[in-house]
Parts: structure tokens; sequence; C-alpha cells
């Protein structure tokens, strides 16, 4: 038995040496065949990723030729765009030396043009007289003077003979019929509109934007169409300022619209306006825009006085800061309803006081550019003379503020050279001209007659000196010439607008406005021989 189990065991030995052989046997097998399977793959692998390859390389030299010719496209773009902009760059540098000379051409332009109108406005006179004829109105057909009740004072007897000349039919009882003739820069018949006044007027307000002072003013009797010139129609005492009345305006509400119109053209910033209204009753001037502690507007007196520099002005007066014109004919609606009135024989709301609406333009420019503002020398030196260095209301609130912020040298020094230069239009509706046994008034109003006459007289006289360029000129005689001194003297520029009434009735008023305005006009000219202007007939 142990033979039998030792030769057993060498076979199960053998058999296991047998059995691990074949098992080798059978595993190189597998890999021979695993190994040809994936040799075979690897080839077909190799195939199809060289195939991948030579596309991609096809596929990469297309795309690179494609972008290669797009950069070259985009390289060439650019290059035009260089050129172009090296046109456009050229083009825009010619264009600013162009400008830069078409501004200072403009400049020097706007400079001759200044010079021009000015001359223009010196060549018709620094004193224009236009004469205005109103037409026949009902109450002119109204009984004159008892010793006269026999004539016919409808009758017309002033016509406008031409746009320049007045023929005035004079005649007395048991006498020839005489014809006499006054020249004016204007005249317009009793057909002419408001518009035909006001573009005559214009050409005025364009010397206030250039530093010059201008006052327009109505002369006339009572009821010769004076306020409707200047305002236009009222209503209960009230401006008529509806857009149907619109053709009716008068000068001081058409002025004040052609005034901003100006200044809306000019830089933004560069203006300032203000407004004062004030009367001028038995030789006191009266502010109609002041107000109580209430907020109510009522009179105030006020003085004039004569500044250092020769000017005048009225301390305390009333001045309303205006962006437009709805604004500036709103307050001097106000100041209308405070002006005095009383029914006299010639009309039954006659004015008994001067009006005088102040526009003033306040200019804000810089120092270093102040003197080339105005090509003329005497102008600028006067103009240099009124600069002052105040701002107004609001400039001087911007800048309060601002100051703890400003700390800047050059804004300090910016805000130090800003100058302001004030130029002045004022309106003038003067009160009636009639003798006092024209307006047949009595007690009060015969002393408010007295002080009209008196400050009409007191306004005759000072052109009359100026006529004559006389070293003195009585401007103080009179609260209302004491008020228009910078409007009327100098180189400032007065247009005054005769208003007259055609009738018979009123042939000796009409025939002392035609003198004044006769007179008025020498001014200009300083060739007026040493007499004196008319004062209206007794009672004047």
């Amino acid at each position: 038995y142990q033979g039998l189990a030792g030769r057993s065991t060498n076979e199960v030995l053998q058999l296991y040496a047998a059995h691990g052989q074949q098992m080798k046997f059978q595993r190189s097998s597998v890999v021979t065949q695993l190994h040809g399977a994936i040799k075979k793959r690897l080839k077909q692998d190799l195939k199809s990723l060289h195939s991948f390859a030579l596309e991609l390389s096809k596929d990469f030299q297309r795309q690179s030729k494609t972008c290669l010719y797009q950069v070259l496209a985009a390289v060439q773009g650019i290059q035009l765009q260089n050129e172009a902009m090296q046109m456009f760059q050229i083009k825009a540098f010619d264009l600013e030396q162009s400008l830069q000379e078409v501004t200072e051409r403009y400049e020097k332009e706007k400079q001759k043009r200044k010079a021009l109108h000015n001359s223009l406005i010196e060549l018709r006179g620094n004193i224009r007289v236009h004469c205005r004829i109103r037409p026949l109105l009902p109450f002119d057909d109204a009984a004159g003077h008892s010793q006269d009740r026999q004539r016919n004072f409808s009758e017309k007897v002033a016509y406008a003979a031409d746009d320049e000349t007045v023929l005035v039919k004079c005649s007395r009882p048991g006498h020839a019929s005489v014809n006499k003739t006054f020249q004016f820069e204007r005249v317009y018949n009793d057909l002419e509109s408001q518009d035909a006044v006001f573009a005559d007027v214009a050409p005025l307000l364009t010397s206030l934007l250039d530093g010059y002072n201008v006052c327009i003013m109505a002369y006339g009797q009572t009821g010769s169409g004076k306020t409707y010139t200047m305002l236009g129609p009222q209503l209960e005492g009230n401006l008529a300022f509806a857009m149907e009345e619109e053709s009716e305006l008068g000068i001081i509400p058409r002025a004040t619209q052609e005034v901003f119109r100006l200044i809306s053209e000019k830089p933004p910033g560069s203006y300032w306006v203000e407004v004062s209204v004030v009367e001028v009753y038995n030789n006191e001037i009266f502010d109609l825009l002041a107000k109580d502690s209430c907020g109510k507007v009522f009179g105030v007196k006020r003085d004039v006085v004569t500044t250092r520099e020769g000017k005048s002005d009225v301390p305390l007066l009333t001045h309303e800061t205006v962006e437009n014109a709805s604004e500036f004919l709103h307050l001097v609606n106000k100041g209308l309803q405070l002006r005095v009135t009383h029914p006299t024989l010639v009309h039954a709301h006659s004015s008994r006081s001067h009006l005088v609406v102040t526009l003033t333009i306040t200019t804000v420019v810089f120092g270093d550019n102040f003197g080339t503002l105005w090509e003329d020398e005497q102008t600028s030196q006067r103009l240099n003379k009124e600069a002052a260095f105040t701002f107004p209301q609001k400039m001087r609130d911007n800048k309060s503020t601002s100051s703890s912020r400003a700390s800047s040298p050059v804004q300090l020094e910016a805000t130090e050279k800003m100058k302001q230069v004030k130029t002045r239009l004022q309106l003038v509706d003067l009160a009636g001209s009639e003798c006092v046994g024209m307006s047949g008034v009595t007690g009060a109003a015969l002393r408010e007659t007295s002080f009209i006459n008196r400050s009409l007289s007191a306004l005759a006289d000072v052109l009359g000196a100026i006529a004559e360029q006389r070293a003195h000129v009585p401007y103080r005689n009179s609260k209302l010439t004491h008020l228009l001194q910078d409007s009327v003297g100098g180189d400032a520029k007065l247009l005054v607008m005769l208003c007259i009434s055609p009738g018979q009735k009123y042939l000796t008023e009409s025939m002392q406005s035609l003198g004044f305005g006769t007179r008025a006009r020498q001014v200009q000219r300083g060739q007026v021989k040493k007499k004196n202007f008319p004062v209206p007939s007794k009672g004047k």
C-alpha cells in the first residue's frame, strides 16, 4: 500500500505538471490570438488616424488660407482706413483753420456791424423825432371854447404829406389859410399800424445790446394817442395782452419781446434783465413796484441822486428780475394800476403823471475781454467806468454758496475778473402837454397840470442846452430830466414820438408839439442858434 501510495503520488505530480504545461500552452495560444487581433485593430486604427490626420491637415491648410486672405483683406482695409483717417485729419485741420479764420472774420464783421449800426443811428440822429397823427375820434366833435363855437372843430387840419412831412392848415377868422410843413425822420399817418411804428423803433434795441443807453418817449397833449402808442389798448386799467390783441400792442410790450429775442441769440447766462416802474407825479418820483410788509404793491416816494461817476440813480428803487416778456408785462400791468389819472375837458382818463418803465440789461463779461467787446474807444471807456464788481443777487448767492468749494486759484482769479456792464432802456409815456385853458382843470388838478408843464419845460431846456453845446445842462431842474439824464445826454439814443391830434380843436396844442419836435431834431446836429425851446402857450 505504501508503494502504491508513492506511485500514485508521483502520478498525481506528473498529472499536475502535465496540466500546468497544458495550461501554459493554452494561455500562450490565447495571448497569441489576442496579440494578433490587437495588432490587426491597431493597424486599422492607425490607418484611420492617418486618413483623419490627412483630412485635418488639408482642412487646416484650407482654413489657414482663408484666414490669411481675411487677414490680408483686413490689413488692406486698415491701411485704407488709416489713409482715410489721415485725409480726414488733414481736412479737419483745414476746417479748424478755416473755422478759426471765419470766426476771426465774424468777430471783425460783428464789430464792423456794431460800428456801422451805430454810425447809421448817428446819421439818423442820436436824437430822432417821429410824428404820429391819430385818426379823428368821436370826442373830437365836442364843442370847444365858447368864443369859437361857430367853428367846425371836427375839421381835420393836420395831415401826413409823406413819410417825412407833416402838413398843417392854419386858419384864423378873417385871414387867409396858411399851410405850414414840419420835417421829421418819420411821419405816420392815421392809417398806419402799430407794426409800422415799431418797425422803425426796433433798430434802437440793437444799440441797447451794443452798450448804449436808449430812451423812447411819447410827447403830446392828452388824447393824442401817447399811451396807445406806448402801451396799446387798455381795458379798465389793464393792458390787453390777449393773443387777439397782439397786433395792437404798443412800443413797450413789443420792445420787451424784441429785447428778449435778441438776448436769446446770445450765449446763455451772459445777460441779466431787471425792470423798474416809476411815475413822476407833482415833481416827485414814486416807485410803483414797491411792496408793503404784506406784499401788497403801493407807490413809495423815492429820490433821484447823481453818483460820483456823474450818473443818475434812484436809491432803494425796486428792481424786479425778469426772464421773459410775460413776466415783464405782468409787472408793468401792476404798476399801471397805481398810475394817477384824472378827468379833464380833453380826456376822461387823463394821465396826470409821467410813466417811466426801465429795463436794465446787465452784461456779464470777463476782465480780459472787457475792453474788446466794443470797438468804439469812447464807448469802451464809458462802459469801463460803469462796470461794477457786484453781481446780481442770484449770482451773489451762487458765489456765496460755492465759495467754500471754489478753492482753486484759477477759479478765484476767473471770478474776480468777471465784471458787469449795465445799459438802460427807458420807455416813457409823458403826461399831456396841453395848457391849462385847454384842460379846464381847477384845484388839485390845476396844481398837477402846473407840475406837468414845468417838467416838460425842463425837458425842453435840457434839449436846448444840449443843442447849444453848453457846458452845463440843467438836468436837475426837474425830477423827470434828472431821472432820464443817462438816456438823454452823452452818446445815448433818444427817440421822441410826437403824437398829435388832427382836429381844428387842438390846432394850438398840435403846433406846440410840432415846434418842440422840430427843435429837438436839431440837437443831433448841434446847429441850433441860441433860442429857447418853445414853452407851451400861457398856462404851460
